[in-house]
């Protein structure tokens, strides 16, 4: 008789302790403890920052002009004109075809 009692008191105080450090370890997460880990995260900010319009991060004038040599070879080599942007998935057209409705019984 006495152990539901227990047993639910238990639960109780268990739920709220785990709860209660759930909430402290996400804000001891959330913060760096060591200089190291610090650091890193502020790199790891610097680069989204920078990489955030879609183009390389501190590219060099021969990376760029690796990249523009690279991407023209590769619109010679599969058909590019020039015009289309070699870095996207090309796009498929098929034609619906063409069923024949007559029958042979």
């Amino acid at each position: 008789m006495l152990s539901p009692k227990v047993f639910v008191c238990l639960r109780k105080s268990v739920s709220q302790s785990v709860t209660r450090n759930l909430g402290t370890s996400y804000i001891a997460l959330k913060s760096a403890s060591d200089p190291i880990q610090q650091l890193f995260l502020e790199k790891l900010g610097d680069y989204k920052k920078k990489s955030s319009g879609g183009k390389l991060v501190d590219p060099t004038p021969e990376i760029e002009k690796e990249l523009k040599a690279d991407l023209s070879k590769t619109g010679r080599q599969y058909g590019g004109d020039g015009k289309e942007d070699m870095t996207k998935f090309p796009t498929f057209s098929f034609p619906e075809p063409k069923v024949d409705s007559q029958t042979t019984s």
